[in-house]
């Protein structure tokens, strides 16, 4: 595309045509256009400069409704929107950031909440598999519609299902318990091809479905809402796994990651138990001498 220097709405639909081009995930799609039509309207009729891009920066982090991780995110759409116009020369830096060791509390769920989750799904078997088979297999979201009944007429004792996210395919490891789980279940619900997570009109769950059904287990389960989300179980088992096997390579390619930092990211534990183990390791080796060397002056 020839440069450009004012976006439009005709802008943002051929920006939308490349990226579905570009076989980007109908989620990236939408966050990309959502992040593109804000600095739009920011821009106004202003001709787009590196000028503006850096005040619309500064407007982000003067607002005070995002995080710098937030920030950074919407800078990434924005950059990938000036490459597709020709005009990387508007792109800014993003913010830099200081990684912290831990999760937030109040962001990561617990074994104990999503089991606890798990009980709340009982009345609903198709809300109920579907939290264990994110779980107990640590798929995206969008990678459960790759479960069909397809997957499960394998002649092999074992079940893989193979799923495609971001131009790669991979295979993910189906437990024999699960397996056996998801075979009933096709078999009492009749459902004879396709997706097994369907609405009743047959088409598959989508992300803002599986989203708003899981919220409403957070009541009953006494889960915060702010971590009851389709994701966060991802995280959970990336967590779990690390937990019992220490093995980060073996775990990336679990989770489609082509990076290890992005798994890194996954297993960070909370700042309680950061610091749990901290008084673990420090306190009996250095404040118990502190405590002794006073006691005896």
């Amino acid at each position: 595309m020839s440069q450009v220097d004012v976006i439009t709405a005709e802008t943002l639909a051929s920006f939308r045509a490349h990226l579905v081009f570009e076989e980007k995930s109908e989620y990236t799609i939408a966050k990309y256009l959502r992040d593109a039509a804000g600095f739009m309207a920011f821009l106004g009729s202003q001709a787009l400069s590196k000028e503006q891009v850096l005040a619309y920066k500064a407007h982000l982090m003067a607002c005070g409704g995002y995080l710098d991780s937030s920030v950074n995110s919407i800078l990434s759409s924005i950059r990938a929107l000036l490459q597709f116009l020709g005009r990387g020369d508007c792109a800014v830096k993003n913010l830099r950031i200081q990684e912290m060791p831990f999760n937030p509390e109040e962001k990561c769920l617990t074994q104990e909440e999503f089991e606890r989750l798990l009980d709340a799904a009982k009345g609903d078997r198709r809300l109920y598999l579907l939290l264990l088979v994110i779980f107990s297999t640590g798929i995206r979201v969008s990678e459960l519609k790759y479960f069909t009944v397809e997957s499960f007429r394998s002649k092999l004792d074992s079940v893989r299902v193979m799923v495609r996210c971001k131009k790669k395919n991979r295979r993910v490891l189906v437990s024999d318990g699960l397996k056996e789980m998801l075979i009933a279940y096709i078999r009492e619900k009749g459902i004879t091809s396709g997706p097994i997570f369907r609405t009743k009109s047959g088409k598959p769950l989508d992300r803002s479905n599986i989203w708003k059904q899981m919220k409403r287990l957070c009541a009953s389960a006494q889960v915060a809402p702010g971590k009851v989300f389709p994701h966060n179980l991802r995280k959970l088992f990336a967590r779990t796994f690390y937990e019992a096997t220490h093995d980060i390579v073996q775990l990336a390619a679990l989770l489609g990651h082509s990076s290890i930092n992005t798994t890194k990211i996954y297993v960070k534990t909370t700042e309680e138990e950061v610091r749990a183990r901290v008084e673990m390791v420090v306190a009996p080796r250095f404040f118990a001498k502190i405590k002794n060397a006073t006691l005896s002056a």
